[in-house]
């Protein structure tokens, strides 16, 4: 039996030729500090592209100015920054592989010195600001821009949209009851907390008919957090709405110690893929082909979302497969070095 990491796996027409995933890793590498993409991400991406990912995501990429996780983050606020991530988008394509960007807003972990937003205006640590609580207007601006984010990913030439709703920011802000105090349609029970995620989605699909993964933070770390049992009523709303996959990472809602280990965050897509029946990907100090074929043969996930790993080493797919006896087509340019 071939190694379940080298099949491929379909999300509506998009194809991946394996599970293997770049996970999306902020660069903080934008100068100047206007959101475009520089010559560092196009030798970042598209060598994780050559080097045999079947899935190639680009980081956090804010909808909005005000919603940068830091001043040398990516942006998609503009028609401006269009161009340059459609090199990416090409880039990637060309050693077939398939391409993705996350859409994010940073929210009240947004280190932008005019303003910052948040469900509640709870600051994250004494560290940070405390943030505006965004009015529905505010609020609609902000899924105007998600729209207008997916429109211009679209343009760009994407095969895969993820939305950011993990690690504390914006959309995370909105369905934690530790960040969210609101008392009217966005705030309370959990089916007012998931109601920005809901309509964000409805605004994207307007402007996007492709595949859509969804990131969460499925462990919040702090007692009076979203249980398992909510994260699989959100995942279960999704799956209704259209969500092709839930990518399941953990923590950074509010400060709290988490203990890392091999696979740690592995449970909770296992969890939320049987009890809401929905495609998950597994990310998390996953390290070697072996741990990632555990997981996929298991059924613990769908996908597997490598960020150190591949930092480390571009070429993992080919460790991998080495490591479970696949052979691995390699680039034309590589082929003598991979014999």
């Amino acid at each position: 039996m071939s190694a379940k990491l080298f099949t491929p796996i379909t999300f509506r027409n998009v194809t991946l030729k394996n599970r293997i995933v770049m996970s999306p890793m902020c660069m903080y590498s934008c100068e100047p500090e206007d959101g475009t993409i520089q010559p560092f991400h196009i030798a970042h991406y598209e060598s994780r592209a050559a080097g045999q990912a079947g899935l190639v995501m680009v980081e956090a990429t804010a909808v909005q100015p005000e919603g940068r996780i830091s001043s040398k983050d990516l942006g998609i606020w503009s028609d401006e920054q269009v161009e340059g991530l459609k090199t990416i988008s090409s880039r990637v394509h060309a050693h077939g592989a398939k391409s993705s960007i996350q859409l994010a807003h940073a929210g009240r972990k947004a280190e932008d010195e005019a303003k910052i937003y948040s469900a509640s205006a709870l600051a994250f640590n004494e560290r940070y600001r405390k943030p505006i609580e965004m009015t529905a207007e505010d609020i609609a601006e902000t899924i105007e821009a998600f729209k207008l984010g997916a429109r211009r990913a679209k343009q760009a030439g994407f095969d895969i949209i993820e939305l950011h709703g993990a690690h504390g920011y914006l959309i995370n802000q909105f369905l934690s009851p530790l960040t969210n105090k609101r008392t009217d349609q966005y705030g309370g029970a959990k089916e007012n907390r998931y109601r920005l995620l809901s309509e964000i989605i409805r605004a994207v699909q307007t402007e996007w008919d492709g595949p859509i993964f969804v990131r969460i933070s499925a462990e919040e770390y702090a007692e009076g957090g979203n249980t398992l049992e909510d994260f699989v009523y959100f995942a279960s709303q999704m799956k209704l709405q259209g969500i092709d996959l839930i990518d399941c990472s953990s923590g950074g809602v509010v400060p709290a110690g988490i203990s890392a280990y091999p696979g740690y965050q592995v449970p909770q897509s296992e969890a939320i893929k049987h009890k809401a029946g929905i495609a998950t990907g597994a990310v998390g100090l996953i390290t070697n082909g072996i741990q990632a074929e555990e997981i996929l043969q298991n059924q613990r996930a769908d996908l597997i979302f490598l960020a150190r790993a591949l930092l480390r080493n571009p070429y993992w797919a080919k460790s991998a497969a080495d490591e479970l006896g696949c052979q691995l087509e390699a680039p034309k340019q590589y082929q003598r070095g991979w014999m």
